[in-house]
């Protein structure tokens, strides 16, 4: 499948946008976040500290009368650049580049499936500004396969869960982490979808560098293609 047909496939699955946090909450309850290299509210902020950057993104929130922030897809980032497991000398092969989206909403928030799926895997991805506790799912639809992924989940998220497990559309999933647990970030899910998981279990590229991001691009297309933000 193409990247246009996949895209034209993941618009056509509903009719009204699609939910991974709870449903209740009003879309005009959302607010965007930008935390691009360009935004220059960010130059006074230490995006290497999970608890400024959190003052930050709960102030942005709390001026926009907001339960959740979101935003993020192929956006390039400096807040990988404390983290080993990201930085590389080569500013071509430097992951910087995210290409999920984040919805930012406190910890222990439930996290819901937005469509009938199968467990296709999970994992703590313990590195550091990694995913911490990861959830992917497995659909089917029309023939068509895919995936998507949750990352900065809580640890008790992935304790009793199997490979296989089914869930429906709107069932709840697991809760978000603290920083403790979720890589050191402030609470939020990373929310991604897959067309080709490559071989990979519980865990998929979020943030990519710029020689790759054309193939990133394609395989993750925007999760707001499901969500409707």
């Amino acid at each position: 499948m193409t990247s246009k047909d996949f895209t034209s496939f993941l618009k056509s699955i509903s009719t009204i946008p699609l939910s991974v946090l709870d449903a209740n909450i009003p879309k005009n309850n959302y607010t965007p976040l930008e935390l691009s290299i360009s935004n220059k509210d960010l130059q006074h902020v230490d995006v290497g500290s999970s608890s400024a950057l959190e003052v930050y993104i709960t102030n942005h929130m709390h001026n926009h009368n907001a339960l959740v922030a979101f935003g993020g897809y192929n956006e390039t980032r400096n807040i990988y650049q404390r983290s080993v497991y990201f930085n590389q000398t080569n500013l071509d092969t430097e992951r910087n580049i995210h290409i999920g989206m984040d919805l930012w909403i406190a910890a222990n928030s439930p996290i819901f499936s937005p469509l009938n799926a199968t467990v296709h895997s999970f994992k703590n991805n313990t590195n550091h500004g990694d995913y911490g506790p990861t959830i992917i799912l497995k659909h089917h639809i029309n023939t068509v396969e895919f995936y998507t992924l949750y990352g900065h989940l809580s640890v008790a998220s992935i304790a009793d869960l199997k490979v296989g497990q089914v869930f429906n559309e709107g069932q709840q999933i697991a809760t978000l982490g603290e920083a403790t647990v979720n890589g050191d970030y402030p609470p939020h899910l990373h929310f991604q979808i897959i067309k080709d998981m490559q071989g990979l279990e519980g865990d998929y590229p979020g943030v990519c560098n710029k020689k790759d991001l054309e193939f990133y691009l394609e395989n993750c297309p925007d999760p707001n293609l499901l969500l409707g933000l």
